[in-house]
């Protein structure tokens, strides 16, 4: 997968450095596979949330952090929305 958006995520790991590997590891993982469905997301990461709307909500260092994007199957690509702490995703307006 392409993904989109990564200088949020290089922000939440100076800001975080605790889940900086975590994340790397996402990282690695998703621009290595290909999804051409909710489905096969879900093959690779069984605890993640489809909300819908090619919507998707990933557990980050042991449900510690929540990580949002958006993915776009058609294309190959994962558009990083954000990623937070459990009391921001909270505030997020996921639809």
């Amino acid at each position: 997968m392409i993904l989109i958006n990564k200088e949020i995520l290089d922000t939440f790991k100076r800001d975080y450095p605790d889940a900086a590997s975590a994340v790397d590891a996402w990282t690695a993982e998703v621009e290595l596979t290909t999804w051409r469905t909710p489905h096969e997301l879900l093959q690779s990461f069984p605890s993640a949330d489809i909300p819908g709307d090619r919507q998707a909500i990933f557990n980050i260092r042991g449900n510690r952090y929540r990580l949002w994007v958006k993915v776009a199957y058609n294309s190959g690509t994962v558009f990083v929305k954000a990623i937070g702490t459990h009391k921001e995703y909270d505030e997020w307006a996921i639809k």
